[in-house]
């Protein structure tokens, strides 16, 4: 498996799944703003998206998918053993998800009450709109965790597209609600996106369902049953969604004392800066994370332990070539990419300078971000899963002290710093100790690499501080303006880093051309 071309694939349609999330996230903030509405879906919406973090997409990442290929492959390439162990995971993963949905339906007001206080702001009836929306969008953890056990099938086939594909779905459902029916009132408007999201669940679920009876993948409903193979997932699972979740956790902690402490947009302003921050996240980490993972395993199985280690510095140099510019630009122009694309409508010049803030402060844990993605993987592949959540309750520990140190001095900013500083000591144990262990040598080109791209990205970083001042009124202006200045913006920051690249030879792009044509 290229690892390049699983990245590039997965990477393209997260890339079109996050640019119409960014699309999603402008309409929201044109008619919803950053105020009560929008601070209670973002609650309501931040429950269903934690535990899909921590239960469906994360541990079904690092434990069904090495799982589901082991059994094949010891099988001797038999799709039926692989197809009776997703059964018998479905038939108790199925039940446990109807009732654990159906009790945080119904205790929707003391859950979201543990995690805001109630709202301290005192705004009226915003604690009761988050309680109501709650419930209109928590169906959506049923159904993407079931679409999370049929793309981890797929994904163990190498079929990534499909699985990567369904998000794109989630926010076509949400601009479609925004777009066909918005409501003249932001609460109104708040309701629509919440039911949007249980429809977008329904349609990926369906999508995925499709895509493995193409496959050949039918899936029948049996008997819950713990056998033998049910029980060492369920024992892996666990730690595994703790480990995948720890972004998710402090994102949460995070929302919570933003929701109790902080004024009223708080919430808005953390969720807007993440999502912008995410964005490369999600093209670079998740696409080289889900390819990796399957790779490394096959590698580690057939005792090439040395190409394993290969493969895993090669990922972490294509990590950094890719991020390291990503989170200087973000640094550096956050306030003028924000105004440009979020300052419309009920979103206000005082929003864009909040939001910027806190987006500059999460960009410094960008590359940590991505490099966990990188990094877990090299425990999954080892079965494994016990010490990266070590390793990410740690790191939730040092976010909740920055949050409840730096808070009272800098409000939303202290937030997004001790986030990113979370990330960071939570990449840097996961390296650690797996050098600890032999797992992992940085080899002489990845030592070599790093500082050249570090070098590149702060001359490029050093351009766009220039171009923000020479913008800066464009990208206030009207529509077509504020396109052309900030692609004016973007792509002089892109011929900068590519000079910089070649300039410091940072990386070799003969290497970088054979990645991309090589083929199995």
């Amino acid at each position: 498996m290229n690892l390049v071309r699983a990245t590039g694939t997965i990477g393209g349609l997260t890339l079109i799944s996050r640019v119409l999330g960014f699309v999603r996230d402008v309409l929201f903030a044109r008619y919803a703003g950053a105020g009560l509405a929008s601070d209670a879906f973002l609650i309501a919406f931040r429950l269903p998206n934690l535990f899909r973090a921590l239960f469906a997409e994360g541990a079904f990442s690092a434990a069904f998918v090495p799982m589901f290929a082991r059994t094949i492959g010891e099988s001797g390439g038999d799709l039926s053993a692989g197809k009776r162990f997703a059964e018998e995971a479905l038939s108790v993963l199925l039940p446990v998800l109807i009732v654990f949905t159906g009790i945080m339906v119904i205790a929707a007001g003391p859950v979201v009450w543990a995690l805001t206080g109630g709202f301290d702001d005192a705004s009226p009836g915003k604690f009761e709109l988050a309680v109501e929306l709650t419930r209109i969008t928590f169906p959506y953890l049923l159904l993407i965790s079931l679409v999370s056990l049929l793309g981890g099938i797929l994904n163990s086939m190498q079929r990534f597209w499909v699985n990567a594909a369904a998000p794109i779905l989630l926010n076509l459902s949400l601009i479609g609600g925004l777009v066909l029916f918005h409501s003249t009132t932001e609460i109104g408007t708040a309701r629509v996106q919440a039911a949007a999201v249980t429809v977008a669940g329904i349609a990926q679920f369906v999508w995925l369902l499709w895509a493995c009876l193409r496959a050949d993948v039918k899936l029948r409903l049996r008997a819950p049953r713990l056998t033998p193979q049910v029980k060492r997932l369920l024992s892996v699972i666990g730690p595994a969604a703790l480990g995948a979740g720890a972004v998710q956790f402090n994102l949460l902690i995070s929302t919570a004392l933003a929701a109790r402490f902080l004024p009223e947009g708080a919430v808005s302003y953390l969720y807007y800066a993440d999502r912008l921050n995410q964005l490369p996240l999600g093209i670079v980490g998740i696409g080289i994370g889900t390819a990796l993972l399957p790779t490394l395993a096959r590698q580690l199985g057939a005792k090439d332990d040395g190409q394993a280690m290969h493969t895993q510095n090669r990922a972490i140099e294509l990590v950094l070539l890719l991020t390291l510019p990503a989170a200087c630009a973000l640094v550096v122009s956050a306030y003028p990419i924000i105004v440009a694309l979020l300052q419309y409508g009920r979103f206000s010049a005082a929003d864009s300078v909040a939001t910027a803030q806190a987006l500059a402060a999460f960009s410094l844990g960008l590359p940590a971000y991505v490099l966990i993605k990188v990094l877990t993987p090299g425990f999954h592949a080892r079965s494994d899963t016990r010490t990266p959540v070590r390793i990410a309750v740690a790191s939730m520990l040092v976010n909740l002290a920055g949050n409840l140190t730096l808070i009272w001095w800098l409000g939303v900013v202290g937030i997004a710093l001790s986030t990113a500083l979370a990330a960071w000591v939570n990449a840097i144990a996961l390296w650690w100790v797996l050098r600890r262990n032999g797992h992992f040598t940085i080899d002489a080109r990845l030592r070599r690499s790093v500082p050249r791209l570090i070098a590149a990205s702060l001359a490029m970083a050093a351009v766009l501080y220039g171009m923000n001042l020479l913008t800066a009124d464009a990208l206030d202006d009207g529509l077509p303006v504020r396109v052309g200045a900030l692609t004016l913006l973007v792509g002089t920051g892109f011929v900068a880093y590519v000079a910089g690249v070649a300039l410091f030879r940072a990386v070799s792009l003969s290497d970088v051309r054979s990645q991309l044509t090589r083929r199995r």
